[in-house]
């Protein structure tokens, strides 16, 4: 099951400046952000405001959230819901493999400050995984658009599983003709073969490939890669603007152990 909170403050913001940007072809912009928010690890009293300042600053339409806890063991709230209530007029969509009202559940999250109109959420192949998807269709500018967040496998030699993970969360997408965007942590470069669906000609890469040389954080003793990604349907989007946020310490410390990506988008 899905927890669902509708808020009801102000979003103030103000953007970040782009890393790249492209002039608008007309139609209606879409901001969106990626952020693996690294769950409870490290000092998470002193990450949580950051994380909400930075993606406060992204100002975005939609957000997709991964390693998103709630654990009763030690007193934490659903940290999407935390991060919704913080930034105001978002409603918030959480999936996980763990039943719902168990102690503790880990997943994914999308918030959204447009109007969603449907939401669901898959279980990936292999199911001896605990990979999901999670989908919310909003309405943009009288059209509907469908989003989906997600989380795939991590290991060096698991381009196969990521590729089954993929396929599975394409197969069950609804085939209706409505606008795609496919964000999270993917685990992999863009040039992993399991990612050959979504970096073919149907998709482009809200920021574009070998833009940034990580988005894995070094200081926290990660290696350089880019896993983390906004696919963007070709047919139905121009590209625009993207940065990375969340790259910068404050006191030493950062929101998580990735950066996030946002971008701007235009439907045609």
């Amino acid at each position: 099951m899905l927890d669902r909170r509708t808020l009801l403050t102000g979003l103030a913001a103000t953007p970040l400046a782009a890393c790249a940007s492209m002039a608008p072809t007309g139609g209606r912009p879409l901001k969106l952000v990626t952020f693996n928010i690294w769950h409870n690890m490290g000092d998470w009293a002193a990450r949580q405001p950051l994380l909400i300042e930075a993606i406060r600053r992204a100002d975005a339409d939609i957000i997709g959230l991964q390693e998103v806890l709630e654990d009763a063991a030690v007193n934490l709230p659903n940290q999407a819901s935390t991060i919704a209530d913080a930034l105001g007029d978002y409603e918030m969509h959480f999936c996980s493999t763990d039943a719902a009202g168990a102690p503790r559940r880990y997943g994914n999250a999308i918030l959204s400050r447009l109007p969603v109109v449907a939401h669901d959420w898959k279980k990936l192949e292999p199911l001896d995984d605990y990979r999901t998807a999670i989908r919310a269709r909003v309405a943009l500018g009288g059209r509907e658009i469908d989003v989906v967040n997600t989380h795939l496998a991590w290991q060096a030699d698991a381009a196969p599983v990521r590729a089954r993970q993929i396929a599975d969360l394409m197969q069950w997408l609804p085939r209706d003709g409505t606008p795609l965007i496919a964000m999270g942590d993917f685990n992999a470069v863009q040039e992993d073969a399991g990612l050959n669906v979504l970096t073919g000609e149907r998709f482009f890469s809200a920021m574009p490939r070998n833009s940034v040389p990580t988005t894995l954080n070094p200081a926290k003793n990660h290696p350089n890669r880019v896993i983390d990604h906004i696919f963007v349907e070709a047919a139905h989007f121009a590209p625009g603007s993207w940065s990375l946020i969340g790259d910068t310490p404050t006191n030493g410390e950062y929101p998580s152990d990735h950066f996030g990506v946002a971008a701007t988008v235009t439907l045609r």
